[in-house]
């Protein structure tokens, strides 16, 4: 198994793994996101990737880390495998990942081990399942009252978009009493960006209290038809910050699609196929493994680059395009939007839903200008806005 020289190490550091931290990868940064966009950031980490491929080969790449052990993964049958072993021998609570979900939510599934991990995986699989509660019509609501707001004023923007689907997230998982309850996301959104820095920042436990105390208030009421009515209020808290997290990610995925021109729920998958809203999947080795004949030790963190495996043209024959036919079985297993085996994110149907019922109650309203291929590696969803059709 090749190790990288330190220029290499340097390079993969300066082109993949610090453009992605500076975007923000808990919270999105706007002013990075947008110089990321400019500077065709993604782009230039997936040519980098490519080129450490061809250099060094298929293999695990192990960059040089002063006291770590750190695997580079090029292949994507090597990303199946890591996916399909997770959580033995391969951890998803990383250092680094514990470091930053610590902040917002300390008992967290993908920061949880043995017993207490699958204790709460098993919360999450049965909640979060889109036929317990009536998605789609919590975000038709929205996007109606959205598209009303955007005929007054020609004109969609992020802005008034995140509002109206930050209220139907805090329905679909609290209920209707918290949809004007803008504090309590602010509150999430300041730990948020505070977890961007995982250990370099101290972590806020007053305000974590102030925020746990104020969705316990919610989770407790139990409101029928959200996700807070399927299950003990002391339980659903360890989990809830997590699906409101997620959320954020999922609208980021929905206005990117109306980029595309996307529909439904393919619509949703290929935008998060094309700009994954996690370009960073890592575990860590819970003991020594084998790698294509060579071991190696435990405590191994492993990355995958999501970007490099969405959009490299070697493999995808239309890696820069819109290209619905993918899913909902990919053929390639390098296509992991969502991850993959044992640790696949378990609301995946419930953004799918959600996501897919926005995109389609608005599309057809709005003059979505096409973005033609080669799409962009990076796309600033921050500064995306659509003309309301004059014919409403």
């Amino acid at each position: 198994m090749a190790v990288a020289s330190r220029l290499d190490t340097g390079r993969a550091f300066a082109k993949v793994l610090l453009p992605t931290l500076a975007k923000g990868v808990i919270l999105r940064r706007p002013s990075a996101t947008a110089l990321a966009a400019k500077a065709r950031a993604d782009a230039a980490a997936v040519a980098t990737m490519k080129r450490l491929r061809e250099r060094y080969g298929p293999q695990p790449l192990r960059l040089r880390v002063t006291g770590r052990s750190v695997a580079l993964l090029l292949d994507p049958l090597d990303v199946a495998r890591l996916l399909a072993e997770s959580p033995s021998p391969f951890a998803l609570a990383t250092v680094e990942k514990r470091a930053a979900l610590k902040h917002f939510q300390p008992h967290g599934v993908l920061i949880s081990t043995g017993r207490e991990r699958a204790r709460r995986r098993a919360v999450n699989e049965d909640v979060l399942r889109p036929d317990k509660i009536d998605v789609r019509a919590i975000v038709a609501d929205e996007a109606d009252l959205l598209l009303r707001h955007a005929r007054g004023t020609g004109r969609l923007t992020w802005d008034s978009f995140a509002q109206a689907w930050w209220r139907a997230a805090r329905r679909i998982v609290l209920g209707s009493f918290a949809r004007e309850d803008v504090e309590l996301t602010d509150m999430l959104q300041t730990l948020r960006a505070n977890a961007n820095w995982a250990y370099l920042h101290p972590r806020r436990e007053a305000l974590r209290r102030r925020f746990e105390d104020r969705l316990c208030g919610h989770l407790e009421r139990g409101e029928p038809g959200s996700l807070a009515s399927l299950g003990p209020a002391d339980e659903l808290v360890e989990q809830a910050p997590h699906w409101l997290f997620a959320f954020d990610a999922a609208g980021i995925a929905t206005m990117r699609a109306l980029a595309i021109g996307g529909e439904g729920e393919a619509g949703i998958w290929e935008s998060v196929r094309l700009w994954p809203t996690t370009p960073v999947i890592l575990r860590e080795s819970t003991e020594p493994t084998r790698w294509h004949g060579t071991w190696l030790p435990a405590r191994t963190t492993f990355i995958v680059f999501v970007p490099y495996f969405h959009r490299d043209p070697d493999r995808l024959s239309r890696a820069d395009s819109y290209a619905p036919e993918n899913w909902p079985a990919p053929a390639d297993p390098g296509l992991v939007p969502f991850s993959g085996g044992p640790g696949i994110c378990p609301g995946r149907d419930l953004v799918l839903v959600a996501g897919g019922a926005m995109l389609d109650a608005l599309r057809p309203h709005l003059d979505v200008p096409t973005l033609h291929p080669p799409l962009p590696a990076t796309l600033n969803h921050f500064g995306l806005s659509f003309v309301t059709r004059s014919d409403d």
